[in-house]
C-alpha cells in the first residue's frame, strides 16, 4: 500500500511541479511573444492520461493477465505438479516477507514466467506449462525465486510510476511545443491551427519513443536484480542454471506485449533495438552473477 500511496503522491507532485514551472517561466514568456497556454486544461489531461492511464493500468494488471493468457489460478493442487509448484510459491513468499500470491498455470510451448499486481501482499506468479515440462525441479525453483523478487522490489508499482511520470512530461511538453511552432513558425493568430495538432503528434511520437527508452532501461536494471533475487532464494547456481536453459528456449515467447516486460526472460534486438529491449541479453545476465556484478 505504502507504494501505491508513493505512485499518486509523486505523480501528482510531478502536475503539480509542472504547473509552477509553467507559470513562471513558460506563460510570462508566451505571453509576451502574443501566445495563451491553457495550463489548467494541459495539465489536468496530463493528469488523466499520463498518471491515470498508468494507474488504472496496474490495478488492473492481474486481471487483464489473466484473461490475456488464459492463465488457471491453482485453488487446489490437481497433481503432484501443482502442489510442488504451490509449495514454492508459498516458501519462497515466506522468506520474501510478502503475503502468498496468487499461482497460475497457462498452456504455452515456451519457458517462460511472470509475475504481476498491484500489492506485495496481492501478486500474481504464474508459470507457462513448457516451463514445467522443459525445466527441472531446481531451475523450476530459481525461476520462481525471480519472480518473487520482482513482487518483493515492488518492480511492477516503480515501472508504472516512471511510466506515469514520463507521460506526463510528454503530454505537456508536446503541447507547449505545438503552442510555440503554430504561433512562432506557422504565424498562427486565431486559436489553435493545423501546425499546434501536426506539432503535437509528431513530438509525442519523438517525446514518447525518448521516454520507452527509458523505461526500457530501467525494466532492465531490475531484471538484474530479481537474478539476484532468484540467486537468494534459490541458489546462484540453480540461478545461473536457470537462465542457461532459456538461452536454449526456441519457442517464441506467446505473452501478448501487455505483459511480456514481467516475464523471465524477452524479446531480443541488436543495434538501436536493444535500447527498446525489456530484458538485458541472457550473457549479460548469466556473466552478472557469475562475477556478481548487480545492476
Amino acid at each position: 500500500m505504502k507504494r501505491v500511496s508513493l505512485f499518486v503522491l509523486t505523480n501528482l507532485g510531478i502536475v503539480v511541479l509542472l504547473g509552477i514551472m509553467l507559470n513562471l517561466f513558460v506563460e510570462p514568456w508566451m505571453a509576451r511573444e502574443g501566445m495563451q497556454l491553457n495550463t489548467t486544461f494541459i495539465l489536468i489531461l496530463a493528469a488523466v492520461l499520463g498518471m491515470g492511464g498508468s494507474f488504472i493500468s496496474l490495478a488492473l494488471s492481474k486481471m487483464m493477465a489473466k484473461r490475456m493468457i488464459g492463465a488457471r489460478v491453482i485453488e487446489r493442487p490437481a497433481n503432484p505438479a501443482e502442489q510442488w509448484l504451490v509449495d514454492t510459491v508459498r516458501r519462497h513468499a515466506r522468506q520474501a516477507g510478502i503475503g502468498m500470491p496468487e499461482v497460475a498455470i497457462y498452456e504455452a510451448p515456451e519457458i517462460n514466467a511472470f509475475a504481476t499486481g498491484m500489492k506485495r501482499d496481492n501478486a500474481l506468479v504464474a508459470v507457462s506449462s513448457g516451463l514445467l515440462r522443459q525445466m527441472n525441479a531446481d531451475e523450476a525453483e530459481a525461476v520462481i525465486g525471480h519472480e518473487i523478487a520482482h513482487v518483493q522490489n515492488g518492480d511492477m508499482v516503480t515501472l508504472a510510476l516512471i511510466q506515469g511520470v514520463l507521460n506526463t512530461f510528454v503530454i505537456v511538453l508536446s503541447r507547449v511545443i505545438g503552442m510555440v511552432v503554430d504561433k512562432v513558425i506557422f504565424k498562427n493568430e486565431r486559436g489553435y491551427g493545423p501546425g499546434f495538432l501536426i506539432t503535437v503528434i509528431f513530438a509525442q511520437v519523438v517525446l514518447g519513443i525518448i521516454a520507452s527508452i527509458i523505461v526500457q532501461w530501467f525494466s532492465r536494471q531490475r531484471e538484474y536484480r530479481a537474478d539476484l533475487g532468484g540467486a537468494r532464494f534459490a541458489g546462484r547456481e540453480k540461478m545461473i542454471a536457470a537462465l542457461e536453459k532459456l538461452k536454449k528456449n526456441v519457442e517464441p515467447s506467446t505473452l501478448p506485449e501487455q505483459v511480456e516486460a514481467f516475464g523471465i526472460s524477452g524479446r531480443m534486438g541488436s543495434g538501436i533495438k536493444r535500447l527498446l529491449m525489456s530484458h538485458p541479453p541472457l550473457d549479460d545476465r548469466i556473466a552478472a552473477l557469475r562475477e556478481r556484478r548487480y545492476g
